[in-house]
């Protein structure tokens, strides 16, 4: 791929981390575990562990969005470093949302056929975090789907290098 179509990959990855980490920071900065059993009494250890799933997504988003902002800075443009941070990005963030640390939720394979969503709790939640995930589930499909090339790209490189 051209620099400017990377450089353009980047800037979309920077806006949808730009969202998201805004999105998990004011959720999590804003909820208790308290006010999680109040919205829906439920097991407090799963609560805690999704809420710690979630700070873990949340330092992930923000590492991929300052490694974007400084390859968006670098002159000139360094395409390499584009691609190793966009691949980067798609096992920290996109893989980490899919498939989170723990197995606290996972995402169901035949969604796709179903039309529902993707995500699925091994036990009942408070809407609120549903409704999180629900929001943010389609920025990340969206961004998987246009970072699965450089996945590919990038372990194909790897491979070649070793060679």
């Amino acid at each position: 791929m051209s620099n400017p179509i990377v450089k353009s990959q980047v800037e979309e990855v920077h806006t949808f981390l730009e969202k998201t980490v805004a999105n998990l920071e004011d959720y999590l900065n804003n909820v208790t575990i308290e006010m999680l059993l109040k919205e829906k009494h439920g097991d407090r250890a799963y609560y805690e562990g999704i809420l710690s799933n979630m700070r873990r997504l949340l330092v992930h988003c923000e590492e991929g969005l300052d490694s974007c902002h400084i390859v968006l800075q670098n002159e000139p443009f360094i395409k390499r470093a584009a691609e190793k941070t966009l691949y980067r990005i798609y096992h920290q963030c996109i893989e980490e949302f899919f498939s989170p640390r723990y197995d606290l939720w996972y995402e169901d394979s035949r969604s796709a056929y179903t039309g529902r969503n993707s995500i699925m709790f091994r036990q009942e939640l408070p809407e609120s975090i549903v409704n999180l995930m629900t929001a943010a589930e389609g920025d990340f499909q969206q961004t998987r789907e246009e970072l699965e090339y450089y996945e590919t790209d990038f372990r194909t490189k790897i491979t070649q290098s070793r060679g």
